[in-house]
């Protein structure tokens, strides 16, 4: 089943256009790890975490990336777009006219996506996986977006993306990619196995799939650079602390839990209940990706 809706602010219909919807693809949806439910019953992909993780992302992303965007963008397809917070960060420092396409798996998130658009931005929605994406999806397209994506691919798949988009001439800019880097304050003698066992976990093989995790915001810019873009990197890392308890709390639990699911040998028990008593500050490592075919 393939689908595709259309809506101009301050319309009610939905209008049916066509898309297409393939197969199962962490990443480009909500329903990968933790498989959380269309009801947001939680989980990573959960419209109650994005919506929790929301300021955070807006205040990490690279503002300098977006004053070197390409002049005129108009058109931009934004993939595994979620409750649709980078489009609502984005859009205001584009210009008139614009035009978002909101890709994801979820239908109920897409709908969130497509609601919570400033005035004055028209928005399509697409139910389709990154894999399926080809050349032709990109016709009249002038940026491609996406926000936390890039570590749930495959190196494959991210060098299939490059091609895609360098047969098509358009622009890219990822945000929030994680380098695996994590520093807390104060430290903890567990912190430095916490963050390795992470990592592994994040580079784990899923069905077949070998996830890149931290290794994502590298293997995107050399796969663009290898197709000829111009490629800029910057630091976007989240800062977190006691300013922020609710979301701090909850990626630590989060950051915890999949370290013990990668190592359960770590006795990690005490040292959660440790960092939620008394929350420390925390840097995580993330990267924005900006490429530019010329």
């Amino acid at each position: 089943m393939t689908e595709a809706h259309s809506t101009i602010e301050g319309a009610d219909a939905l209008v049916t256009g066509t898309g297409r919807q393939g197969g199962t693809l962490p990443g480009a949806g909500p329903a990968g790890r933790g498989e959380a439910a269309p009801g947001d019953t939680g989980g990573e992909f959960s419209a109650t975490w994005l919506s929790l993780r929301e300021p955070a992302d807006a205040a990490a992303r690279s503002m300098e990336l977006v004053e070197r965007l390409p002049a005129g963008v108009r058109t931009v397809r934004d993939l595994g777009c979620g409750t649709g917070s980078l489009g609502r960060w984005l859009s205001p420092h584009l210009g008139d006219g614009q035009h978002w396409i909101m890709t994801d798996r979820d239908p109920e998130l897409l709908d969130r996506a497509a609601a919570g658009m400033p005035p004055g931005v028209t928005v399509s929605t697409q139910r389709m996986d990154v894999a399926d994406l080809t050349p032709a999806d990109l016709a009249g397209t002038d940026l491609i977006t996406c926000s936390a994506l890039l570590d749930l691919l495959t190196a494959e798949e991210v060098h299939r993306l490059a091609g895609v988009c360098a047969e098509a001439g358009v622009a890219v800019l990822f945000t929030l990619s994680v380098t695996g880097e994590v520093r807390l304050a104060p430290d903890d003698p567990l912190d430095t196995e916490v963050e390795a066992a992470f990592n592994t976990h994040q580079r784990r093989e899923i069905e077949g799939r070998r996830l890149l995790g931290p290794d994502a915001p590298a293997v995107a810019a050399a796969a663009f650079q290898e197709r000829g873009a111009r490629v800029t990197v910057r630091p976007s890392a989240w800062r977190l602390g006691p300013a922020s308890p609710e979301l701090t709390a909850e990626w630590l639990r989060g950051w915890v839990g999949a370290a013990r699911e990668e190592r359960p040998d770590l006795a990690l028990d005490d040292y959660l209940e440790r960092r939620l008593g008394s929350l420390p500050h925390v840097s995580v490592g993330h990267k924005d990706v900006l490429a530019i075919f010329e």
